[in-house]
């Protein structure tokens, strides 16, 4: 059998803290009983009706037993799981009110003057609604709870004027339920407000989880086609020029053979810095690579980085990276490019990467639209607060503008 600290351990923190507040509930059902208890030894000793507090311990009882599942039923519907609360809530009202008129009219019977148990009625009528009040405020709203506490005290007058209550005395007693009421009411309502949030925290949670696994999938896939597009389309390409070559007994083929294992090797290495998540771009790099590449296709590229690359901060300089490692890619792809060109410049505070190439077909292609490339750039560049645009340019030109804020 399992001790209840382990079951207590083994629960997750909201079950735990759902348990903890749930029973707070349970007390306040529970409280009712001793008070009525309490308040009859001191009747016992003082007025000795025996017969009126035998019929309000039995009230209490009975209160107290449908209390608790009242209590249950109505947190249970403020978190959304059941529906029949308010069946308990007339039961407990019902009770309430119909064990107030019991108490009150029948407690200071036995033809004794009533001092000594009047305080004893009272008190136990108290008890009974404030108590039962407490599931009204849980499974009603606010303005519902309130009209059924006001429906509560409007039972608990007739019977306290019959009892002989003067006009002063029924007022402030009717005050003071009032309070009390409203006192165990937004206390009783507060603990279930206070379970939903940390229900609503701890789905909160679980879905920031599943955003964050969801956007780590998203950057490995991104990085995953930024570090292999290129490569592949380089290997593809001088694969091609490998097998004409070869076809044609020329001893060019091995060395082109040769640069695709290296370019594999390569490639090898960065999907390694990928999975690990240490991999950045480098700016001079992949403006010389990209340079190298299009040459080997027979596309002149022009490079222009400026004065004052270096300069820039370091992640704006490898998103800059990742962009011409991108246009590069594109321009292998979906272009018949004879020249590309590259540019650097700053202007009115802002970082702007210039790409340009010809060769476009004329019907659209990934690049111009919203490829899983330019989407990948446009995330990358709204980490930094960049954007990416493509504007117009010439018939059969496609051109890229990438921009990021400097510093100061």
């Amino acid at each position: 059998m399992r001790s209840p600290l382990r079951s207590w351990t083994d629960l997750s923190k909201p079950r735990r803290t759902e348990l903890y507040l749930r029973w707070s509930l349970y007390l306040m059902a529970l409280f009712l009983l001793p008070s009525v208890l309490i308040s009859a030894g001191t009747a016992v000793t003082e007025a000795g009706n025996l017969p009126a507090i035998r019929v309000s311990v039995l009230i209490g009882l009975a209160t107290t037993l449908v209390l608790l599942r009242a209590y249950r039923t109505t947190l249970d519907h403020y978190l959304g799981r059941s529906h029949d609360q308010r069946l308990w809530i007339v039961l407990t009202v019902g009770l309430a009110v119909a064990g107030s008129w019991v108490v009150l009219l029948f407690g200071p019977a036995d033809g004794a003057d009533t001092p000594g148990r009047l305080p004893f009625t009272l008190f136990v009528v108290s008890s009974l609604v404030l108590f039962s009040f407490g599931p009204v405020c849980v499974g009603l709203s606010p303005r519902s709870a309130a009209l059924t506490g006001l429906g509560m005290l409007a039972g608990v007058l007739p019977p306290a004027v019959l009892a002989g209550l003067d006009v002063a005395s029924v007022t402030g007693y009717l005050t003071g339920l009032t309070i009390g009421m409203a006192f165990i009411g937004s206390s009783c309502r507060s603990f279930a407000w206070l379970t939903s949030i940390v229900w609503e925290l701890d789905a909160a949670r679980e879905a920031q989880s599943r955003l964050a696994v969801a956007e780590e999938r998203l950057r490995f896939s991104r990085d995953l086609h930024d570090v292999m597009g290129r490569n592949l389309t380089t290997i593809a390409l001088k694969s091609e020029l490998a097998v004409q070559l070869a076809r044609r007994g020329r001893t060019e083929a091995a060395d082109q053979m040769a640069e695709v294992q290296k370019i594999a090797q390569e490639s090898q290495r960065e999907v390694r810095d990928v999975i690990r998540g240490y991999r950045t771009a480098d700016l001079h790099a992949e403006a010389i690579g990209a340079r190298a590449v299009l040459r080997s296709a027979d596309v002149a590229c022009e490079i222009d980085l400026g004065e004052h690359a270096d300069e820039l901060p370091a992640p704006v300089q490898s998103v800059f990276g990742w962009v011409i490692r991108e246009a590069t890619t594109n321009v292998l792809r979906h272009s018949e490019a004879g020249r590309c060109l590259i540019r650097l410049r700053t202007e009115d505070g802002r970082a702007v990467l210039e790409l340009e190439n010809d060769g476009v077909p004329d019907v659209p292609f990934p690049s111009q639209g919203s490829g899983t490339g330019l989407r990948g750039l446009r995330e990358r560049l709204a980490a930094h607060d960049g954007e990416l645009t493509v504007p117009p340019a010439g018939a059969g030109v496609f051109r890229m503008l990438a921009t990021v804020p400097l510093p100061g």
